[in-house]
């Protein structure tokens, strides 16, 4: 794969399906890095006031998961936790894990073929709050799993206080992950999601209650979760359905349905062929 053929709209064949694990991260990653180098130096030239920045966070860096912790540190670092520090802490996690460049790779091209609004890979790279969210998250769940619960939480601290998402620590998240404008987003402890999901803006994934234990929900590949959708406790949304604007879901969503309403009920049958997650398509059907 070329840098050529990131920047075309084809990328979800190649790179989101299948899971990226399981093609060569090498290669992939370091056509993302020239592409998104090849960007940062256009952008040189179309805006002179932010070269610098450019010059420092990408053009300077050595690999997109440096890139990525230099970021990530000038974003979230602060008088408790210097910059130096985040950024240390995160280029730990991120070399730590072995696919923590293909995670980001996936996810930043999620959002380039999901988001009509993004026109290059560096915007996200740079400004969205939603893939700075998903990796800063990632760093978190490093921490927490290396038993330094305290750093992981002033982590996810740190990106509610931020970004205006809250996501635990804990949770276990996928890549191909889509989080649009991550303002208002809760994501739980137990929460578990699945790769190639999209999750708009105010969307709860919490717990039903004071119940301790495994009480968040399970969210299955290709899922996409409107805006305002709560889905509450131990439940699980299967694979490909879509859970609608403001629905409150409490009970499994079967795969390839739609639910809406409050409470949540079935309202459409998906084909097995489409994917809300990628098409973002929000239209409840005409009913079953």
């Amino acid at each position: 794969m070329t840098a050529g053929s990131l920047a075309t709209r084809s990328v979800p064949t190649n790179i989101l399906r299948p899971p990226l694990r399981t093609v060569s991260q090498t290669t992939v990653e370091a056509d993302l890095w020239r592409a998104m180098r090849a960007e940062a130096e256009a952008a040189l030239i179309e805006e002179p006031l932010y070269a610098g920045i450019n010059q420092a966070t990408v053009l300077d860096q050595p690999s997109l998961i440096h890139a990525l912790a230099y970021r990530l540190a000038h974003r979230l670092g602060d008088g408790d936790l210097s910059r130096l520090s985040t950024r240390d802490l995160c280029l730990a996690a991120f070399q730590a894990d072995p696919h923590a460049g293909g995670h980001a790779v996936r996810d930043i091209v999620a959002i380039r073929e999901r988001d009509p609004t993004c026109r290059r890979y560096l915007d996200p790279f740079l400004f969205y709050k939603g893939l700075a969210s998903l990796e800063g998250y990632r760093v978190a769940h490093w921490l927490w799993h290396q038993g330094r619960a305290t750093l992981a939480l002033h982590i996810q601290s740190r990106i509610s206080e931020v970004f205006g998402a809250d996501i635990h620590p804990a949770a276990r998240i996928g890549s191909g992950v889509f989080i649009d404008h991550a303002t208002g987003v809760v994501i739980g402890e137990t929460t578990v999601i699945a790769d190639d999901v999209s999750i708009l803006q105010s969307v709860t994934l919490g717990g039903n209650g004071k119940e301790s234990g495994d009480r968040h929900p399970k969210i299955e590949r290709g899922v996409l979760l409107s805006v305002g959708a709560k889905v509450l406790g131990n439940i699980r949304v299967g694979e490909g359905a879509k859970v609608a604007a403001a629905a409150v879901v409490l009970h499994d969503v079967p795969a390839h349905t739609t639910v809406a309403g409050v409470p949540a009920r079935v309202v459409s049958r998906i084909s097995p062929t489409e994917d809300p997650a990628l098409s973002m398509d929000q239209f409840f059907g005409d009913g079953i």
